[in-house]
């Protein structure tokens, strides 16, 4: 395996205002703020405006770079919402967080066009799709539309592969071609494995362990796997007390060139990839 430093990808985004971000430098911490009330690990904690931006200034304080706001859970067996209702939930959240946080870019995670637009309206800069615009036809237009940064997540219906890590990239490039093709710039694309959607519990081991195979594809990595089942499953503990996996897939995560690391317990996994970085980056 080539060093994944090969392959880093490096660009500077101004969002306007205060907001930038520097790719490549170090890892990126991306905090998860859910603003609903049945996310798998932290559902109704933040519903309140208030809540979350305290949160999101907890989270900012321990190292975060990006915050991801949700609106609607996406744990196994979640239950859609409308348009309306997801608005109503995350909106204020945005409008607060652009006054308390100017500096800090703002992830909107939604896999609806209508959404993402309204949301990046508000003061979001980012979208978060974890259908890799296959939900929403429209999704890549809002994207490049807006001239945002996309998170193009691995995603399906069935658990039906050929043969598993080819077809995940080849799936991931066919999301690629359909943000390029929508006339989402280059660096605005970026890519997320997937890790716990349509994927057993030995897909998400070899994913994690192969990760540099998606590194390969030439754009940058975030890395999802926070809390997740499968590490529920290895340790044999609940969503809240598994930090310590969740450090150990994104410590490896890095080492196979992720870039953004998506999670929930920010300064762990701040100090987690500041130790990765000192070896990785130096």
């Amino acid at each position: 395996m080539n060093h994944p430093k090969q392959t880093y990808y490096r660009h500077s985004y101004d969002f306007g205002g205060d907001a930038k971000l520097e790719l490549g430098e170090r890892t990126l911490i991306m905090g998860i703020l859910n603003a609903t009330p049945d996310s798998f690990s932290d559902g109704g904690r933040y519903m309140h405006v208030e809540q979350a931006v305290r949160h999101a200034h907890e989270m900012v304080e321990a190292g975060a770079d990006i915050l991801d706001i949700g609106g609607e859970s996406t744990r196994p067996g979640f239950e859609a919402i409308s348009v309306e209702e997801e608005l109503r939930r995350v909106l204020p959240v945005i409008a607060a967080l652009r006054k308390e946080l100017p500096r800090v870019p703002l992830s909107i995670d939604t896999y609806k066009a209508a959404t993402a637009r309204q949301a990046l309206e508000a003061g979001a800069h980012i979208i978060n799709d974890i259908w890799g615009l296959r939900h929403d036809p429209d999704m890549a237009a809002a994207a490049a539309e807006y001239g945002c940064p996309v998170i193009i997540s691995h995603n399906r219906h069935a658990r039906d592969y050929n043969d598993f890590v080819p077809d995940v990239l080849a799936d991931l490039r066919g999301s690629v071609n359909i943000a390029a093709s929508a006339g989402v710039a280059e660096p605005n694309i970026w890519l997320d494995p997937g890790i716990g959607f349509a994927k057993t519990y030995a897909d998400n081991l070899e994913l994690l362990d192969r990760l540099d195979e998606v590194t390969a594809l030439g754009y940058p990595v975030l890395l999802g796997t926070s809390r997740k089942r499968f590490i529920q499953q290895t340790l044999g503990s609940p969503a809240d007390d598994v930090v310590e996996g969740t450090a150990a897939t994104v410590a490896l995560g890095i080492a196979r060139g992720a870039q953004i690391v998506r999670v929930h317990d920010v300064r762990a996994i701040k100090r987690t990839a500041l130790m990765a970085d000192a070896i990785l980056y130096r």
